[in-house]
């Protein structure tokens, strides 16, 4: 067919103007915009961050928060770190960064995790926009959507979300005073292949337990057997107030290619300066690089480059022995308080560190339903129930005690006895 022989199109019909609230489309007005992605409607919003926000009037003592006693913050060292970046090295610390993170800063940590018996170089670390990035990375590069995860019960709360958010079928651990079951770990990796373990076996958040070696070792040997990835994250192992440290999971034999470690520095140096690092094998390394140029390009080069000052000008594991020494004392004020402030019968968690308490009322007490004429009081706590990824025991609770001093714990803990009835 040639040109000449084409077919001439119909003419397009013209448009016949209907007058305003007269049929038509217009007359509906626009069209709704497209729902949002299943995972966002599926996966709920934190409930320490919702309780945070009730409880925000300056009367409140508040337990349910996980943040850092602020006075305790080297703010003059912090400070002088970026003072001394930003007046030798502007261009560099206000530019686009590699993606990995600073070299002077994956050095750093590298040599901060080798020292504490995990051989690491620089190649080995991502630095990531606080270690809850990590996570979201580790989540995207390694689950599928129905993928199995397997979770310490109670879990953080925070990683439940992420591995949410990944499409993950969530499976808990069963786990007793000292952490996770291995046996009972080695009977579901056999019935469900997961994925990967997520763990915080040093002072766990929501518990503050803290899982003994001789176990840290048969969870090494069932991933390798299995043949599964462990994340072992640490955001409160230095924050030591007793008893001597347990090595990583990640330096136990048959968990050396298989084990992603998370740190942090926001627990140790300042939660605001939003630095986390995963130290993980080299393939998985690359897998998480990609998807951290997806989310955010790097994490910010000041703030990386002055953490590297930091740890160069001073001397980290001086400053947070002091910040242990004063958590230290806010732990046993907590302690010391807990038998007056919760029903008889009640039992909870002694932590050798890190941040928090877990207690357990007993049966027929349901902590979230006791929140708001706890809040009444004056005084709040997180429930336990959302730690959990299987059936919630709601008798559960979780206290912070580093933000308060022993004072303000002790008066919290009267109103928390009054609230509660005590």
């Amino acid at each position: 067919m040639t040109v000449t022989d084409a077919p001439v199109p119909a003419p397009a019909p013209v448009p016949v103007p209907v007058p305003a609230g007269q049929g038509g489309d217009q007359a509906q007005g626009p069209a709704p915009v497209p729902a949002l992605a299943a995972r966002a409607a599926a996966v709920g919003g934190s409930p320490v961050r919702e309780i945070l926000a009730v409880t925000a009037r300056p009367e409140v003592i508040n337990f349910a928060g996980g943040l850092p006693a602020p006075e305790l913050f080297d703010a003059a060292g912090v400070a002088a770190a970026f003072q001394a970046v930003l007046t030798a090295t502007p261009g560099t610390a206000l530019q686009y960064s590699t993606t990995e993170g600073e070299p002077a800063l994956r050095a750093a940590i590298a040599a901060r995790t080798a020292v504490r018996g995990l051989p690491t170089d620089a190649d080995d670390v991502l630095v990531t926009t606080g270690s809850q990035q990590a996570l979201s990375l580790l989540a995207t590069a390694l689950v599928e959507p129905g993928d199995t995860v397997l979770v310490e019960d109670p879990c953080y709360l925070a990683a439940l979300q992420a591995f949410a958010f990944a499409g993950a079928h969530v499976v808990p651990v069963p786990c007793d005073e000292a952490g996770i079951d291995p046996a009972a770990l080695d009977e579901l990796v056999a019935a469900h292949r997961p994925k990967l373990l997520y763990t915080v076996p040093t002072f766990q958040n929501p518990t503050g337990r803290t899982l003994p070696a001789d176990r840290r070792a048969e969870i090494a040997a069932v991933a390798a057997r299995r043949g599964l990835w462990i994340v072992e994250d640490d955001p409160y192992g230095e924050l030591r107030f007793e008893g001597g440290r347990v090595p990583w999971i990640a330096t136990y034999p048959g968990a050396e290619d298989r084990t992603v470690l998370l740190g942090s520095f926001s627990k140790v140096m300042a939660p605001g300066l939003r630095l986390g690092w995963l130290r993980g094998p080299a393939a998985l390394l690359r897998a998480c690089a990609v998807a951290k140029q997806a989310a955010d390009l790097h994490t910010p080069t000041v703030n990386q480059l002055a953490a590297a000052r930091y740890l160069a000008d001073n001397d980290l594991d001086a400053h947070v022995a002091r910040v242990a020494g004063a958590y230290r004392e806010r732990r046993d004020a907590m302690l010391l308080g807990l038998a007056d402030a919760l029903p008889h019968g009640s039992s909870w968690v002694r932590p050798e560190g890190g941040m928090f308490v877990w207690a357990t009322l007993p049966a027929g007490y349901d902590t979230g339903a006791l929140l708001p004429e706890v809040v009444r009081h004056d005084v709040a706590y997180v429930p336990g129930a959302p730690f959990y990824a299987g059936e919630p025991d709601s008798a559960t609770l979780r206290m912070c005690f580093v933000t308060q001093s022993p004072d303000e714990i002790a008066e919290g803990l009267r109103r928390l006895g009054a609230a509660l009835g005590g």
